[in-house]
C-alpha cells in the first residue's frame, strides 16, 4: 500500500512540474500561444478512453478492431501535435526557443506520467 501511496504522489509531482513548465514558457516570455499545447495534453489520452473499449477480450483472436486502431492513430496524432506545435511555433518566430524547451520538456513530463500512471494501474486479470 505504501509504494502506491508513494507512486501516486511521485506521479503528481511530475504531472504537475510539467504543467508548470508549460505555463512558464509562456508567462516568462510574454506569449501565451505555447498555452495552446495544454489542450493536446488533457484531448490526447481521450480517444484510448473511449475506444479501447472496442478490442477484443480473447488475446488469441486474430481480429483487429478497426474502431480501437483508430483511437490509437487519433491518440498518437495528438502526442506528436504536442511535440511538433511548438517547434513549429519557434520556427515561425512566433515564440522563443527556450520558450520551446520548456514546453517540450514539459509534454513530456505530462506525456510520460499518464504512460506510467496507465502501465502502473492496469488491471490485470489472470484466467
Amino acid at each position: 500500500m505504501a509504494s502506491g501511496i508513494r507512486s501516486i504522489v511521485g506521479l503528481s509531482v511530475c504531472l504537475a512540474t510539467g504543467f508548470l513548465l508549460s505555463i512558464l514558457s509562456c508567462a516568462l516570455y510574454g506569449n501565451w500561444w505555447p498555452m495552446v499545447v495544454v489542450f493536446t495534453y488533457a484531448l490526447a489520452p481521450l480517444p484510448n478512453a473511449v475506444f479501447g473499449g472496442y478490442v477484443s477480450s480473447d488475446p488469441l483472436a486474430d481480429v483487429s478492431s478497426s474502431v480501437a486502431d483508430f483511437g490509437k492513430f487519433v491518440t498518437s496524432m495528438l502526442v506528436v501535435s504536442g511535440f511538433g506545435l511548438p517547434v513549429v511555433l519557434a520556427h515561425s518566430g512566433i515564440i522563443t526557443g527556450a520558450a520551446m524547451a520548456m514546453s517540450i520538456s514539459g509534454g513530456v513530463l505530462v506525456y510520460g506520467t499518464i504512460i506510467v500512471y496507465s502501465t502502473l494501474f492496469r488491471s490485470h486479470s489472470d484466467f
